[in-house]
């Protein structure tokens, strides 16, 4: 390699051929070389799993069949475990048997739980009604909120005036469980207060259709002339019109899963407009 006298260096190589120079226009670009990108697991996107508490029962287990049927992850806990049901949706379920009142026995089955719907109650003397209906909730109520639970469904019950008084304990019971349930899930539990429930029983392989005796109180509460727009009346409390089982589990399932679904307390009325709505 020798320089020039312009400063240019030429080659001494003889064998070297040396291509005539080429400008910027007469370059011709070359491919991209297109690495592979790596592979990025994104994980899936959560699964709504949703607890029924008391989902063995009547109100129960039509929850259980709409929350199956909208394809959620459904387990229930009760007292007795899986049913003795023969409906295709009950082998989708993952049943727990436990007892509200001793946590020992329950608290696994909150695991990877998203929201819980409870129809735990029942009767019997003032103080076990008391009990069941208003300590076990609070129990299931605290526990769901420590272990983070998104949203929390409780059915409670419409005041019926005289029947307040006689089931004392049945009512004071809602009633503590539902100041509980608005303390802890000021923004995530909702009330639902059915007068009447009617619908068909399963049984077994038997389904006992208690729309017989549903449909006359319909009727008859249909033609009253006791009519009123006050909610808290004494009157209005003998009308209410009773609800079909598969509207109190639309409107539970809803209330339980939608986000957006207002928080507080929603008479039968309200049941009846929302079981109407499309689901989201």
């Amino acid at each position: 390699m020798v320089a020039s006298r312009n400063g240019r260096y030429l080659s001494t190589d003889s064998n070297k051929v040396h291509e005539p120079f080429k400008s910027d226009s007469d370059k011709v670009d070359e491919p991209f070389k297109v690495e592979e990108a790596e592979t990025v697991n994104v994980p899936p996107p959560p699964t709504e799993k949703l607890l029924v508490l008391g989902g063995n029962g009547f109100v129960g287990s039509h929850i259980c069949k709409e929350a199956v049927d909208r394809g959620l992850h459904v387990a229930s806990l009760s007292r007795s475990g899986r049913p003795s049901i023969n409906d295709s949706w009950v082998n989708n379920v993952t049943w727990h048997q436990g007892n509200l009142l001793s946590s020992d026995s329950w608290t696994e089955a909150l695991n990877g739980v998203t929201s819980v719907i409870s129809c735990v109650g029942g009767f019997g003397s003032q103080s076990y009604m008391y009990k069941i209906n208003g300590t076990a909730n609070i129990n299931a109520i605290r526990a769901a909120s420590e272990t983070g639970v998104k949203r929390y469904v409780y059915i409670s019950a419409a005041d019926f005036g005289l029947a307040n008084y006689l089931l004392q304990g049945y009512y004071e019971g809602k009633r503590a469980a539902e100041t509980e349930l608005l303390t802890k899930f000021a923004y995530g539990g909702v009330i639902l207060r059915p007068g009447f429930i009617y619908g068909t029983r399963n049984v077994g392989s038997v389904k006992l259709p208690l729309g017989v005796i549903g449909s006359p109180l319909e009727m008859e509460h249909g033609s009253s002339t006791c009519k009123t727009t006050q909610t808290d009346s004494p009157c209005r409390a003998l009308v209410y019109s009773p609800v079909k089982v598969t509207a109190v589990a639309k409107v539970a399932v809803r209330a339980a899963t939608d986000p957006v679904f207002p928080p507080g307390v929603v008479d039968v009325y309200g049941i009846m407009r929302y079981s109407q709505q499309r689901a989201a």
